[in-house]
């Protein structure tokens, strides 16, 4: 069941990605620019953190596997409309349907937390995180060799098949849960707000992802546009099989899941935030061209890859320990603070390269991590005992409790 729930990760969270690696091919298939094209990616992101806000609160409420069934059953529907789209509006809009309903990698993680003891949950979230970079690193690459050989059709359309053929499987495998809450919709979009209010570690970790995450989908949706323009000269193959990578990272998140279950979620942001500063300033040696420059991307983004995604781990840990009646709200209010950092990254990047080059992205990047480690160094000098998340409260009584 742990591995299916990783590959329905990746199948979910490699529907957001794989059009990073296609602009080009967008733009030239409907006779627009590079940067118009770039919005479908932005939509999806977009799209995506809505579903997070307006559809994971009800992993809460409803049975997982209806609610993973019918989620992933829309994306594909999705999916198919936005291969078949035949203007840039209409793969806009197709995109951020995609994103809306795309979040079912959102809902197996507060579902498996349930299922596991205190103590290996780092371990198992480490695990799913696996399956999710996999779904990322792979989409890029199947979308760039794919849609050199078909179009850029070709990897929408395949992608929904595979959708929908995954919901018939979870349909029949994934165990029948109770929901831990009975409270009605608007309250739970409510209560996922009144948790920031209350949390403060969700707050941090709400700050520390989306800081991160941004610098991380402005370096990705930038970095098309440096391999294909004049610098590289690359096509959007060379995008898809640089994304693989990052296949080191799928090893390490369970690892840094282990390291947190150990030694708490604070000494991991730390290493990771530092990680990622070091990564950006291996990726401004990028700008420089040549098999030099490409070899300096190859390390940056290794490096930004696995600091971001185990820091999510970390985080991921943190927000699960405070409230075991509401994880999925928890993992909404994360999440979408997460996705709104990420879109908003996607777009400032853009910007970004287009006004001051890839320095300017490199230097985004660090400016990012710099406020998520000054908050993460103001936490761990000036907070109060337990409050820092220095170990997940694993001790705490982990059974479901009255919604407040």
């Amino acid at each position: 069941m742990t591995v299916l729930l990783a590959v329905t990760c990746a199948v979910a969270v490699g529907n957001i990605y794989f059009p990073q690696a296609i602009i080009p091919l967008i733009a030239a298939g409907l006779h627009t620019s590079p940067d118009s094209a770039s919005v479908a990616v932005t939509a999806t992101q977009l799209g995506y953190t809505a579903g997070m806000f307006l559809l994971v609160p009800l992993g809460d409420r409803l049975p997982h596997r209806s609610l993973l069934v019918a989620l992933l059953s829309l994306t594909g529907l999705a999916l198919l409309a936005a291969g078949c789209a035949p203007t840039l509006p209409l793969l806009v809009a197709a995109s951020a349907l995609i994103g809306l309903a795309t979040v079912a990698a959102q809902v197996v993680g507060p579902l498996a937390a349930g299922l596991v003891a205190p103590e290996r949950r780092g371990a198992v979230i480490g695990t799913l995180l696996s399956g999710s970079i996999g779904g990322m690193l792979l989409s890029r690459a199947f979308s760039g060799v794919l849609s050199e050989w078909l179009g850029w059709r070709a990897p929408y359309l395949v992608a929904a098949a595979l959708v929908l053929f995954l919901a018939s499987i979870l349909a029949r495998t994934v165990p029948v849960t109770t929901p831990s809450s009975c409270q009605p919709y608007p309250a739970l979009l409510a209560e996922a707000l009144r948790l920031l209010r209350a949390e403060p570690d969700l707050r941090r970790s709400c700050f520390y992802q989306a800081t991160v995450f941004a610098g991380f989908s402005a370096v990705w949706t930038s970095l098309t546009l440096l391999l294909t323009g004049p610098v590289y000269g690359l096509g959007a193959q060379a995008v898809g099989l640089l994304a693989l990578v990052g296949g080191g990272t799928m090893l390490c998140t369970p690892l840094a899941g282990r390291v947190v279950d150990r030694r708490g979620p604070d000494s991991v942001n730390l290493v990771c935030m530092l990680g990622v500063l070091f990564s950006a300033a291996l990726l401004t040696a990028g700008a420089l061209g040549g098999a030099p420059g490409l070899a300096a991307l190859v390390a940056g983004t290794l490096l930004l890859d696995i600091a971001m995604q185990s820091g999510t781990v970390a985080n991921q840990a943190r927000i699960y320990a405070l409230r075991p009646d509401a994880r999925s709200r928890l993992n909404t209010t994360y999440m979408t603070c997460a996705y709104l950092g990420g879109s908003a990254g996607s777009w400032l990047g853009v910007w970004t390269y287009g006004d001051a080059g890839w320095w300017g992205v490199c230097a985004l990047v660090a400016l990012l991590t710099m406020l998520a480690l000054a908050r993460h160094v103001v936490a761990l000098c000036g907070g109060k005992p337990g409050a820092t998340g220095s170990r997940p409260r694993a001790t705490a009584v982990d059974r479901p409790i009255a919604p407040r």
